[in-house]
């Protein structure tokens, strides 16, 4: 058990345990955000419109990779984050920055929602994810998104950069085929996600991301 934390031996400086709290607070702020967004373009929203894919594809339920898929991810990728802090303090920033720009798009674009979408169901991660209004704006995917940012930060460890591009490109075809996200959503989810990565990593949070290089 102790050699599982030993990266945290001598690795918390005053100074990083500063820029830890500070990153949850971020965290804290692009949540609430995300909410007001969701609530903003649900109330917002005007007619679905045509999409090339959707239109040719049936619907199939889902929800169990959607939901309770995403959430099992979430908690692999933390403890990933537990045992690997000197990924944490970058993680952190430039996931709650991933939010705060999706939220963004979000408010931006009110489309309504594509005929036949799946339902949710009523568990409680259903309800923590309806909460968390993670089903209300479309551009752009934050499924297909957040796993290839995870693939980004742990590029250089190849077992789980293999692992997270896997699980992206199976939510991406998960959410086109419950038809919960427009095509353009999930095609562009790689494009902005890598941009907002290159930008956290060479100007907003290039001293956590030194963290990272320093290790490998």
């Amino acid at each position: 058990m102790i050699k599982m934390f030993s990266e945290h031996e001598g690795f918390w400086t005053s100074e990083r345990k500063k820029s830890l709290y500070a990153g949850v607070l971020f965290l804290a702020v692009a949540l609430v955000a995300q909410r007001a967004a969701g609530n903003y373009s649900a109330k917002s929203a005007t007619n679905f419109v045509g999409d090339m894919f959707l239109d040719n594809i049936p619907t199939i339920d889902l929800d169990y990779i959607i939901v309770d898929g995403a959430f099992l991810v979430t908690v692999i990728g933390a403890i990933i984050l537990v045992l690997r802090p000197r990924y944490l303090l970058f993680s952190l920033k430039v996931v709650s920055f991933f939010i705060i720009v999706r939220s963004f798009f979000v408010s931006l674009t009110h489309l309504g929602i594509y005929p036949h979408q799946i339902t949710l169901g009523t568990g409680i991660l259903d309800q923590i994810y309806t909460l968390l209004n993670l089903q209300d704006g479309f551009f752009f995917s934050g499924h297909t998104g957040l796993t290839f940012l995870a693939a980004l930060i742990f590029w250089d460890i190849k077992f789980w950069r293999y692992f997270f591009l896997t699980v992206s490109f199976l939510f991406g075809a998960a959410v086109l085929l419950a038809h919960v996200h427009y095509s353009i959503d999930v095609f562009a989810a790689p494009f902005m996600t890598y941009a907002i990565f290159k930008f956290c990593e060479q100007e907003l949070f290039r001293k956590d991301y030194a963290l990272i290089k320093e290790r490998t």
